[in-house]
């Protein structure tokens, strides 16, 4: 049974932006970037540098996020379902132990139609099991991407304007916490989910100031851009000719968008060090997932190539957590682990995650062999065909798609851009038999069989909405 901690924990803040992949950011060598406070909090920080989002779509990483399970144990498989509510989460634990909660920003965890997502039926969370244990302030919606004139919800279905940019809004709301959080005697988790820098990339959805700094920057296709769409892509990564033409422009709004995320994350920074937060406080910044801009003939996500997968995990504790980097390989699964490690809390049974939190403190631990990665489907439809399982060690991705049984398996080191698949290359036939008898390993841990999308959708969900009484397992 877990017990009550003393009010002597760490606080936590945990922000994480929305499609911002690592290789944007300019401590991971990207010139074009303006992120000095994310660069200067990285030399602050243990940066994991093998970090990557272990289902690289926005709903499916929260519920592991928060839960410590892989996707095909969250029943999350795709977006715009509504979870079920039957897990022991990380709020769960955060509140039995006495933190006080706050959560500002995009949930995407309890909508249940494809579309519609302005609808109160659609962005409000009422307070109560949906929430997974966030019984603390809340200043939240589950999905939208247009950042002026928005909207979040508190305790009712009144839907409460958020004046200006929406990243700007959302910060002052956290400051705020931050100020009400700092003089009380309980130990508190701020989670900031902002949006950005999510498309849709058009320059009147950012601030005009911040795309003024990228007019004159010149923004290329991708060394690894196909002008044909991948043949297991989803309708959400294919590209259109027009799209196609688009994406040199979607890429300045882009960095600008993270241009104002940076400032965001300098004022928030700023107010914990005015309160004197800073030396008792974890804190995390990071990305649910990255994007493609045509590499690989693709937009979007949901798929287990660099740009999707390889995202930013900086930790800071001063005087706890060393200043460095790390090379062990995290998955989103365990983040909550390796953070309830960090703030000396009980981490559930059921957790399927590895606590890497020796790692982060600069110690030696037991490293996992690889992340085990996974795409169950189209991103927000009940489509077949694009389902996937691959492995990622500190050198090599491995992939293998279900509908054609398709084998990748890409030399990082030697070929960043992931342009050759050594699968049928001699000289790599054991690595290859290394990876298919780890991933038949990392299947079989969490029973994973590798279904069709439409096998969730007819065996754990009615109406979109992942059942309460399924068994949470694919076995």
């Amino acid at each position: 049974m877990e017990r009550n901690q003393p009010r002597t924990q760490p606080n936590l803040i945990y922000v994480f932006a929305d499609q911002l992949r690592l290789s944007a950011c300019g401590y991971a060598g990207d010139r074009l970037s303006q992120t000095p406070n994310i660069d200067r909090l990285a030399g602050e920080s243990m940066n994991f540098a093998n970090a990557v989002s272990g289902h690289p779509v926005c709903a499916p990483y929260r519920a592991s996020l928060f839960t410590g399970k892989y996707t095909t144990s969250t029943g999350m498989v795709i977006n715009e379902i509504s979870m079920n509510p039957n897990h022991r989460c990380v709020g769960h634990v955060l509140t039995d132990n006495d933190y006080d909660t706050a959560y500002i920003g995009k949930w995407h965890l309890s909508a249940n139609e494809l579309g519609h997502h302005f609808e109160t039926r659609n962005s409000y969370t009422p307070p109560g099991e949906h929430r997974l244990g966030f019984d603390g302030f809340w200043a939240a919606y589950n999905f939208h991407h247009d950042y002026y004139g928005m909207y979040y919800h508190a305790d009712t279905a009144d839907k409460i304007p958020m004046d200006g940019y929406e990243p700007d809004g959302q910060t002052d709301m956290a400051i705020g916490q931050l100020r009400r959080l700092a003089g009380a005697d309980r130990p508190f988790a701020l989670f900031l989910s902002y949006g950005t820098p999510h498309d849709p990339w058009t320059p009147d959805n950012v601030p005009a100031e911040y795309l003024a700094r990228f007019k004159d920057a010149e923004f290329a296709l991708p060394r690894n851009y196909l002008d044909a769409d991948d043949p297991h892509a989803d309708a959400w990564a294919k590209l259109s000719s027009e799209e196609r033409a688009s994406i040199p422009e979607w890429l300045r709004v882009y960095y600008a968008m993270t241009a104002n995320l940076d400032w965001n994350l300098g004022r928030l920074l700023a107010a914990v060090d005015e309160l004197g937060l800073r030396d008792d406080t974890v804190f995390v910044f990071t990305s649910d997932h990255g994007e493609l801009f045509g590499a690989h003939g693709r937009k979007g996500k949901n798929i287990f190539y660099e740009e999707a997968v390889r995202v930013p995990f900086l930790l800071r504790q001063p005087g706890r957590v060393p200043q460095g980097e790390t090379d062990v390989c995290l998955n989103t699964c365990d983040i909550m682990p390796t953070l309830l490690s960090l703030l000396d809390l009980p981490v559930p049974s059921e957790v399927e995650g590895t606590d890497l939190s020796p790692f982060a403190l600069g110690e030696a631990g037991e490293e996992p062999e690889a992340a085990f990665l996974q795409g169950t489907g189209a991103t927000a439809d009940w489509s077949d065909g694009h389902e996937w399982r691959a492995l990622r060690d500190k050198r090599y991705t491995y992939a293998i798609y279900r509908a054609d049984r398709q084998e990748l398996l890409f030399d990082n080191a030697e070929d960043p851009c992931q342009m050759r698949n050594l699968a049928g290359d001699p000289g790599h036939a054991a690595v290859l038999e290394r990876f298919r008898g780890l991933l038949a390993r990392s299947m079989d841990r969490v029973s994973d069989t590798f279904e069709s999308c439409t096998w969730y959708r007819d065996h754990w969900t009615e109406d979109r909405r992942i059942l309460r009484t399924a068994t949470l397992s694919a076995g």
